[in-house]
C-alpha cells in the first residue's frame, strides 16, 4: 500500500490516510456485511425461537380471578363475581376444539370481565375438558346432563350466554327445561344450520359421513383438536401458512407485538379433543339433518321444540362470520316461542372470533347486552 496517494485534507493524520483511499472500501463493505450478517443471524434465531414458543403446548390461562365451583367429567365450572348478586349467568363456551379462555382471554379483553363490569354480578364459565380415551363414547345427552347439574347447583334458574356451539347446547336446555332459563343470549350460534351459504354448511353437506367417521377413527374414537385446527386453517391457507409467519418476522423486534401474538397463538394453537360419538352426532343430526331447527332432535328422552322457548332472547351475529353465517343465528327469532317484543337481534361488522374476544366488540357491543341481561335478572 505504500504507493497509494494520501488524502488531500490536511486535517487527516498521515498514519490514517489509507482509510480514505479506494482500496479501503472493499474492506469496509466486508465489515458492514459481516455486521449485517450477524444481526440477520440473530434476527433469524429469534424468529425460530418465537415460532417454537408460539407453537408450544401451553394451555392458555383464564385472565380474571375466579374460583372452581364444580369439577365434573366434561368440564370445570369457573365462578366469578359474587353469588347471590341476581340470577346467575352461565357463559357456555364453544365446543369446537378451543378452550374456554376465548371468553376470558386477557385483562381488558375479556367477555367475563365485561359482563361483571356492566351489571352482571355473578358469572359462571364452562371450561370444557379435553376428551380422554375413556370419554370417546360420550354423547350430546351426557353434556346436557352436566349442564343440568350446573343449573341445579346454582339454584335451578339461570341466564345462559351461548357462544358458537355453546349456543345450541344452551338452546336445547331452554327448550327442554323452559322454567330453568331466565334469559338466553346466542352469539355466533348455529341454530338453523341449513340457512345461509357459509363454507361450513357447504363442507358438511358436500362431505360424506364416512369422511367424518374416518377422522374419528384416526383419533382412535376421539375427534382430535389438531384435526379441527387444520380444517379451520385450511379455510384461509394463505393467512395461516404464509402471512402469519411473514408478519411475525417483520415484527420480531416489537415486544408488544410478540406478547400479543404469543397470547393469541397459545389459545389458537392448543385445541382440545372431543368425544368421537358426540362429534358424529353433531355432524349428522345437527349440521346435516338440521334436527334442532326442525323440532326432531331428541334430547334427554324428549323431542325438543324451539317453540317451547319463551324467555327473553338476544341474538348476536357477525356480518362477515364464515363459521356461523348470520342467518343461522338470526333465524332462531322465527323458530322460538318468545314474544317478538322480547327478542333483540343485532348484526355487527366482523367475523366469528371477534364476536367473543374482539376489543371493539367487547367495548361497544357487549356492555349493552350485559345491561340487558341484568335487566332480565331484576
Amino acid at each position: 500500500m505504500k504507493n497509494l496517494p494520501e488524502v488531500a485534507s490536511p486535517t487527516v493524520p498521515k498514519s490514517a490516510a489509507w482509510m480514505s483511499v479506494p482500496a479501503f472500501w472493499p474492506m469496509a463493505m466486508a465489515s458492514a456485511l459481516m455486521q449485517q450478517g450477524s444481526a440477520l443471524y440473530a434476527k433469524n434465531l429469534h424468529f425460530v425461537e418465537e415460532e417454537i414458543l408460539i407453537h408450544s403446548h401451553q394451555r392458555p390461562e383464564l385472565a380474571t380471578p375466579h374460583r372452581t365451583r364444580l369439577d365434573l367429567r366434561t368440564m370445570v365450572l369457573r365462578e366469578y363475581g359474587t353469588p347471590g348478586q341476581g340470577i346467575p349467568t352461565v357463559v357456555d363456551a364453544p365446543h369446537a376444539g378451543h378452550t374456554a379462555s376465548i371468553a376470558d382471554y386477557h385483562r381488558g379483553q375479556s367477555l367475563v370481565e365485561t359482563l361483571l363490569a356492566n351489571g352482571v354480578g355473578h358469572v359462571l364459565l364452562t371450561d370444557w375438558k379435553s376428551a380422554t380415551p375413556d370419554m370417546k363414547d360420550l354423547e350430546i345427552d351426557n353434556y346436557l346432563e352436566e349442564m343440568l347439574v350446573v343449573i341445579d347447583d346454582l339454584g335451578g334458574r339461570v341466564n345462559l350466554v351461548g357462544l358458537c356451539q355453546g349456543g345450541w347446547v344452551s338452546t336445547m336446555l331452554a327448550a327442554r327445561f323452559p322454567d330453568k332459563v331466565n334469559a338466553l343470549v346466542l352469539a355466533g350460534a348455529p341454530i338453523d344450520t341449513d340457512a345461509g351459504q357459509g363454507p361450513i354448511r357447504k363442507m358438511v353437506h358436500d362431505s360424506p359421513s364416512s369422511f367424518y367417521d374416518e377422522l374419528v377413527g384416526l383419533g382412535q374414537g376421539l375427534m382430535k383438536g389438531k384435526f379441527m385446527l387444520q380444517g379451520w386453517k385450511n379455510m384461509h391457507p394463505e393467512q395461516h401458512y404464509m402471512q402469519d409467519h411473514i408478519d411475525l418476522y417483520e415484527h420480531i423486534d416489537d415486544a408488544a407485538y410478540l406478547a400479543k401474538e404469543e397470547r393469541f397463538e397459545r389459545w389458537y394453537e392448543n385445541p382440545i379433543d372431543l368425544p368421537g360419538r358426540w362429534y358424529l352426532q353433531v355432524i349428522q343430526q345437527l349440521f346435516k339433518e338440521n334436527r334442532l331447527a326442525k323440532g326432531t332432535f331428541v334430547g334427554l328422552g324428549r323431542e325438543l321444540h324451539l317453540k317451547d322457548i319463551t324467555c327473553p332472547l338476544y341474538l348476536l351475529a357477525g356480518a362477515d362470520d364464515d363459521i356461523t353465517s348470520p342467518e343461522q343465528v338470526l333465524n332462531a327469532a322465527q323458530l322460538v316461542g318468545t314474544p317478538p317484543e322480547q327478542i333483540r337481534q343485532q348484526t355487527i361488522p366482523g367475523g366469528h372470533i371477534g364476536l367473543f374476544m374482539g376489543a371493539r366488540t367487547l367495548s361497544e357491543t357487549w356492555p349493552p347486552i350485559a345491561r340487558w341481561i341484568a335487566a332480565q335478572s331484576a
